[in-house]
């Protein structure tokens, strides 16, 4: 391969499958294209699971390809099967729009938006979906599927061979996908779609659909499912999703999440979620003996195209006074309670559940019976400890830290 978007594509680990690499390599080579990737929304925020398609947006942008961010306000309204076990749950269009709103902000954040040639292009699929009249559509678009063809497919094939339920409503999704792909060829001269491996089967749909109704060639691509080398699914922890959106997810914490990558996944990690020059890192990762030096480097690289490079630094700093001295960092995430309370008093069993630093009361008296739980540094043993002005002493401010990786600055108000 070139020296182009494609070649850097492959050599970043992004490539999985392409109908027609070359002549996508071809395109790109001579020629600035518009391709899309649809993200559905079902929550207020994406999270890390998503990162690897947004990091494939900024590739494009970096070769001068103009992104196609489609929102699936209307592909939400029936949810995608794949990779799914059961049907999703519903969710009504309030929702979806609200989600939408907070979705787009995200990408403002991780794209380019002042060139004009490769500003993103925002599209919400139900702006058609949710205007087709069954009966024409049945006509003009599902003839050209075969439910053959379309039981075959993994997103189908993978629920009925576990005989677990499959809605004619989610059934349908195939349709709708490689339908969008066909809008958007014929309203946005939209070339190439990106997607995961596991949609792979929607993708060639859309390619065909678009060559039987437009007359037209176009191209699908996809990337790897990424998952941790324990087996579990990128995106997701003990502790739940990994957001993108800083109003779910602390700077610092999304830091925290790269600095604590598996030895196994660093280097991996590094290509995928980093823009370091290839060439740069392989000297790097040759040259450095000490993992945790690398997996520092991951944290600060990917939280600074989230959320800059002045909140990787500050979580770095954070990190280093948390784990390596003693008292409070400032970037630590906050919880502020009302000095009156803790006048009163306050629980500490209450304080630690009812601020969700602990999910329960009784989780919480396990910890402090394992001496898992610290106040300012000092081991809590006593399950009936009351917090009180006494622990604050001549601060506004106490470090809460469960274990050795969450720590909490609990701030007077």
């Amino acid at each position: 391969m070139k020296n182009n978007f494609l070649s850097e594509f492959n050599s970043k680990g992004f490539f999985h499958q392409c109908t027609d690499s070359e002549k996508l390599e071809q395109i790109t080579s001579k020629s600035k294209i518009k391709a899309y990737i649809g993200f559905d929304c079902t929550a207020p925020s994406l999270h890390v699971g998503s990162l690897l398609q947004i990091m494939c947006l900024r590739l494009l942008q970096k070769y001068g390809h103009q992104p196609i961010i489609l929102l699936g306000g209307g592909t939400t309204l029936i949810g995608d099967p794949s990779g799914k076990d059961s049907t999703r749950k519903i969710i009504d269009k309030k929702t979806i729009n609200k989600n939408i709103k907070n979705i787009k902000k995200i990408f403002t954040k991780l794209l380019n938006f002042k060139d004009k040639k490769t500003k993103p292009i925002f599209v919400d699929n139900s702006i058609w979906l949710t205007k087709l009249k069954y009966i024409e559509f049945l006509r003009d678009v599902g003839k050209h599927f075969t439910i053959n063809k379309m039981l075959s497919f993994d997103s189908v094939k993978l629920r009925l061979d576990r005989e677990q339920s499959l809605s004619y409503m989610e059934f349908n999704y195939m349709i709708l996908q490689a339908f969008d792909f066909y809008k958007l060829n014929i309203d946005y001269n939209c070339l190439l779609q990106i997607g995961g491996s596991d949609q792979w089967g929607n993708i060639i749909n859309g390619v065909e659909l678009i060559r039987k109704m437009g007359k037209k060639e176009s191209i699908g691509l996809t990337t790897p499912l990424i998952t941790l080398s324990s087996g579990a699914k990128m995106g997701k922890t003990a502790d739940g999703a990994v957001w993108l959106d800083k109003k779910f997810l602390s700077s610092y914490d999304y830091w925290q999440f790269w600095r604590n990558t598996a030895d196994n996944d660093v280097k991996k990690f590094l290509k995928l979620f980093t823009e370091i020059e290839i060439s740069q890192l392989e000297i790097m990762v040759k040259d450095e003996t000490d993992i945790n030096k690398l997996k520092i480097l991951l944290a600060n690289e990917a939280t600074k195209i989230l959320h800059g490079k002045k909140a990787a630094e500050a979580a770095e700093t954070t990190a280093i006074a948390t784990f390596e001295g003693v008292g409070i960092a400032t970037d630590l995430p906050e919880i502020k309670i009302l000095e009156s309370e803790i006048n009163k008093g306050i629980s500490f069993l209450d304080l630690l559940s009812t601020n969700n630093i602990m999910s329960s009361k009784s989780e919480a008296r396990r910890a402090i019976k394992n001496k898992g739980l610290k106040i300012n540094d000092n081991i809590v043993s006593d399950e009936k400890k009351i917090v009180n002005m006494q622990d604050f002493k001549s601060s506004d401010s106490i470090k809460i830290s469960y274990g050795k990786k969450k720590h909490y600055k609990i701030k007077l108000i």
